[in-house]
This record gives C-alpha cells, structure tokens and sequence, in this order.
C-alpha cells in the first residue's frame, strides 16, 4: 500500500489524481443513491435489491408452545447486486479507518515508506480480521456447530442459511472485492499487486465456492479458524513495528500458523472426504443445490489442500528469510566486536606508550642526553 500525499493542489476533475483523493466521497454518492432509492416506490423494488439480503423463505416450528416462523435464506443470482451494494460500504469503511486512525498515528510515529505501507495493511486487516472472527464466532456459537461437529456435513445439502451466516458471506465477498480497486485507490507499487491479486483470488475463491456449493458451515468454522490466526499476525506486527524488541507474538504465531493449516487439513478431509461420502444424499441435483458426487468432493479437497502447501511453503521461506536476516545480523555484530576491542587496545597502548617514552621519564632523559 502506498503513501498518500495530501496537496493543497485541487487536480483536474476525473483526473486519477482526483478519483484517487476523493474515491470515498464519490463512493458514498454511489451509495446514497440506492438508498434515496427506498424512498420512492418506482424505485425501491429496483434498490431493495442491493440494500436487503434476497431469497427469504419463512419455515414455521412447533418446537414451542405456539407455532414460532422462522427465516431462513438460499442464495441466488440477485446476490451479485447486494454483493455490490456492500463493496461500495467497505470502500467507505476503508477510507474512514485509514484518514481518522492510521494517517493520524503514521503522523505521529514518522514511519519510513515501507513501514508506513505495512503499518497501514496491517491496520486495515487486523481491523477486519477482529470484526470477522468475532462475528463469525458468535454464529458459530448460536447454531451449535463447535459442539457437535457432526453438523457440518449431516443434512447436506445445507441450502436454507440464517440470517446472520448468509448476511456475513455476504459480507465477506464484498470486503474482498473491494481490495481490487483499493489497489487503484492506494497506489500500490507495481511489485506488491501480484502477491495482494493472489491472496485476493484466493479468498474470493474459497468463501464463493463454499458459498455456491452449500458447504457453509465448514467455510464458516475454517474462515474463523484461518481469521484468528491472521488476527495474531498483523497485531503482532503492528507491536513490532511500535518497539522492535518485542516479537514474542511472531513466535506464538508460528505455532498456531502450522496448528491452523492442520486443523484446517483434517476439518476438510472429515466432512468432505468421510461425511459427504456417507451422507445420505448422493448425486448431483443443481436445482436442489447437491454437488455431493466424487468429482466435485475431490476438487474441493484438491483445492484446500494445495492452498494450505501453498501457504505453508511461503510460510516456510518466511521463515527462512528471518532466520537468515538475523544470522547476518549476529555474524556483523560478532565482526564489530572485536574491531572495537582492538581499537580500546591500541588506545591503551598509546597511552602507556606516552607515559612510559613521555618527555618527563628517566628514559626519555637519558636518550635525549646521549
């Protein structure tokens, strides 16, 4: 993420320069404009599309007393627009984050270029991480999915979502692809935007394919599981950056980094490898949304298990790459030891020296004399 300079220049309208210092303004034009949509009834059928969450559906229980209605939700085409529509709200979220809490601290602290791009990653990502695994978290702890595990798969196909787990996939998919043109907006360096167009493809990947195949609840329970752990990361780095000494959250990162991918290995092998291929809906039935056929539980689990190598293998020369940075450092303090040793040496010498051939020793007289 690049430095923003603010100037007191106002730069052509619709220029880059210009899109880029007012993009949240324009932004929540856009936005205000779908809700100014609701007020009017020949346009609010048209804005309810991207503000509200689409495909209800109502289920009574008799679990009480009284028949209770409860909604639930599938997902659709019509979730593209709402997916937009909350695109539109991270950008604004982003903007506000970044001008009335990181400008003000990177003012204070005079990072230098790279720490001001990291610091501000950091601080956006750490902010979205806690939101995600709180939230996350809380519906994981409401549907009863971390006590019985046996939930993720039993009943597939899982079509009908509450409402809080389709309004945070919704959400999610959203926050990501606003980091696309957050890359614009940011003036990114051209040798960052491959590594931010990976992860970004990576995780539109995942959370839309858990999303399209009915499989979330496990995209859920790994998206919290994965979201902690990068929480620590960047939280971690933002203490480092504050005071360099303490990088006890590196280590403790570490392990549930390695922890976290095996986790991960062993959630996904259990509910598509073993449940999906005991459950009893088998076959594919896009209309009733079953993938549950051993073509697409491979691919699925091809797809995880190659991302996690593929994590683990940056993770690794991450790693090195420390290791081999502080082994250099310890070798050039080693270096500087001894130099510095030897130059208090010399020094001592040289005043022995003086003091033992100095004008006022017998010495000195003697060979002075002769």
């Amino acid at each position: 993420m690049g430095i923003r300079k603010k100037t007191n220049k106002n730069p052509p309208v619709l220029s880059h320069e210009f899109v880029i210092q007012n993009h949240a303004d324009i932004v929540s034009c856009v936005a205000m404009v779908f809700l100014l949509g609701l007020m009017f009834e020949v346009t609010s059928k048209f804005a309810v599309f991207f503000i509200t969450v689409q495909y209800n559906v109502t289920i009574s229980t008799n679990e009480a007393p009284e028949e209770t209605a409860v909604n639930h939700f599938h997902h659709g085409i019509k979730d593209l627009a709402t997916v937009f529509f909350y695109m539109l709200v991270a950008i604004i979220m982003h903007a506000i984050i970044q001008e009335y809490v990181l400008d003000k601290i990177n003012r204070k602290k005079h990072f230098s270029k790279t720490k001001h791009s990291k610091f501000n990653e950091s601080g956006q990502l750490s902010t979205f991480y806690l939101f995600s695994f709180g939230w996350g978290l809380s519906i994981l702890l409401s549907e009863n999915f971390l006590s019985n595990p046996v939930n993720l798969w039993e009943g597939y196909p899982h079509t009908l979502m509450p409402f809080q787990m389709k309004f945070y996939y919704i959400c999610q998919m959203g926050y990501w692809l606003h980091a696309l043109p957050e890359l614009y907006f940011q003036k990114t360096k051209k040798e960052d935007i491959p590594r931010q167009l990976v992860y970004i493809f990576l995780y539109l990947v995942h959370i839309a394919g858990a999303y399209i195949l009915n499989l979330n609840r496990l995209g859920l329970v790994l998206l919290v599981l994965h979201y902690f752990v990068e929480l620590l990361f960047h939280v971690s780095r933002l203490i480092y950056f504050s005071n360099e000494n303490r990088q006890t959250g590196f280590t403790i990162w570490a392990v549930l980094f390695v922890l976290g991918r095996l986790l991960t290995l062993s959630l996904s092998v259990l509910t598509v490898g073993f449940g999906l291929s005991t459950a009893e809906n088998q076959g594919f039935d896009l209309a009733a949304g079953n993938f549950n056929v051993i073509f697409v539980r491979i691919t699925v689990l091809a797809a995880i298990c190659l991302t996690q190598a593929f994590m683990m293998w940056k993770f690794i020369n991450f790693q090195l790459r420390r290791w081999r940075e502080h082994g250099q450092a310890q070798t050039l303090k080693k270096k500087q030891a001894p130099t510095k040793s030897k130059s208090k040496k010399d020094k001592v010498n040289g005043v022995n020296g003086v003091n033992s051939h100095g004008a006022d020793s017998p010495r000195a007289r003697k060979e002075k004399s002769s």
